[in-house]
């Protein structure tokens, strides 16, 4: 009893966060969408890995798309303030969805590896959810600094859980079912998300009125220039270290193109050598 009445004093502000109608069926549709966040690099990678024999091929296709990603989000996100979150939101998504599918679909059928590439970059369209989120706390909350505090409290710990719990199904899911389980889910996840987290229109925070002048790029924004090309120069780096390394540790630098993996070693049949394997008999230690 005494536990009990402990934790209701912690619980009390995210009690009275959920009192508005609308915020549990956002927040709902927000979860389901955020948790293919950390699913999708990992689907791919296991995927493609799979299906074409190559580590090397699968970080790269990845790496590709979180570039994309990095220049197309800003846009995304001043068209979500300037027309609304539902009318940019679900559209966008579309275009995502569709690139996870058709990047399954290749990998499918054994497509040329730069096809991988294409249909990856598709995906950069994914709205930022948490973001939208966020700006619909600050809306509902806009006079009550201390219920925006515990909103973003709540969106960080729901972040973590998402980007910790998304790889874990990812890979559970790959290796359970098929390797395009994952892509697969994910997908659907996200489409199923965005369409419930728009569908509460009562909540979404207001665009931007029409008479106000137009914001400068994002991309000229005071520091986001060099941060971007900081962004870039190191998951160039680190993407092409990750690339020789498991090109070499492969040994097949390269061998990008290829939609098979590499056949395991068939010993003669005339060869009376056994492969290398462990000892028949342990050893007996002395008295």
């Amino acid at each position: 009893m005494p536990l009990a009445s402990s934790r209701a004093p912690l619980l009390r502000p995210y009690t009275r966060l959920f009192g508005l109608p609308g915020t549990r069926a956002f927040t709902a549709g927000a979860l389901v969408a955020r948790l293919p966040m950390g699913m999708f690099s990992v689907s791919a990678v296991l995927m493609i890995a799979e299906r074409y024999g190559s580590y090397a091929l699968a970080g790269a296709v990845t790496a590709t798309g979180l570039a994309a990603t990095a220049l197309v989000a800003p846009f995304t996100a001043r068209l979500v303030d300037r027309h609304g979150q539902a009318r940019v939101a679900v559209p966008a998504t579309a275009v995502a969805v569709l690139g996870s599918l058709a990047l399954l679909l290749c990998v499918r059928l054994g497509a040329p590896a730069w096809t991988l590439f294409a249909a990856y970059a598709a995906t950069a369209t994914t709205p930022n959810t948490g973001g939208m989120a966020r700006a619909r706390w600050a809306h509902l909350y806009r006079d009550d600094p201390a219920a925006r505090h515990t909103a973003n409290a709540f969106e960080q710990a729901v972040d973590e859980f998402c980007f910790m719990a998304g790889p874990v199904l990812a890979a559970f899911l790959c290796a359970v079912l098929f390797p395009e389980a994952g892509t697969l889910t994910g997908a659907v996840l996200l489409l199923t998300g965005v369409l419930l987290f728009a569908a509460q229109r009562p909540t979404e925070p207001p665009v931007a009125p029409p008479g106000r002048a137009p914001a400068a790029s994002p991309l000229r924004s005071p520091g986001v220039p060099s941060l971007l090309a900081v962004f870039l120069a190191t998951g160039a780096v680190f993407g092409a270290l990750e690339v020789a390394t498991l090109s070499l540790a492969a040994g097949r630098p390269g061998a990008w193109s290829s939609p098979s993996r590499p056949p395991a070693p068939v010993w003669p049949a005339s060869s009376t050598a056994a492969p290398p394997g462990p000892p028949a008999s342990p050893p007996v230690w002395p008295p």
